[in-house]
């Protein structure tokens, strides 16, 4: 790319063609990556994709596992549907973004790891109301009678 100044008619036109030959050059690149489905499947893979040398929660959305990928879709389209339902398009599009990076901090294992935290509190709870805790009389389970000879 040049920044040459345009002085005449000759240097315009000349700045034409090269734009015009820039423009046939990468129509053929565009024509080629969009050649084939694996191609398109291929571009659209690295989009999405960030750094090689990046961790899974730095990279794109195929680096994680399942629940951080349908956390990223489920997330803001749950809070615009329930929380910000009469909310304009900027909050909208505020919420989705924050729930796109929040989205980053979602995997099984924490989930896995609040889920068991969730157990533990409930079976507390549970252990502290249930009523067979409180002082019972014991049962008996078998009577012996005694024969008088």
């Amino acid at each position: 790319m040049t920044d040459q100044p345009i002085y005449s008619h000759t240097d315009l036109k000349n700045e034409i063609y090269r734009l015009q030959g820039l423009e046939r050059e990468k129509g053929l690149e565009l024509k080629q990556r969009f050649s084939s489905p694996g191609a398109i499947f291929s571009s659209i893979f690295s989009l999405f994709s960030g750094n090689d040398h990046a961790d899974a929660k730095d990279g794109g959305i195929f680096k994680q596992d399942f629940l951080g990928v349908l956390s990223r879709f489920a997330l803001p389209f749950t809070l615009n549907r329930t929380l910000f339902k009469n909310s304009n398009f900027i909050v909208k599009a505020l919420v989705g973004l924050v729930s796109q990076k929040a989205s980053h901090f979602i995997s099984e294992d924490s989930v896995e790891g609040v889920w068991d935290k969730a157990k533990g509190l409930f079976g507390k709870v549970t252990h502290l109301f249930d009523k067979s805790d409180k002082k019972t009389k014991p049962e008996v389970t078998s009577f012996r009678k005694i024969k008088k000879d």
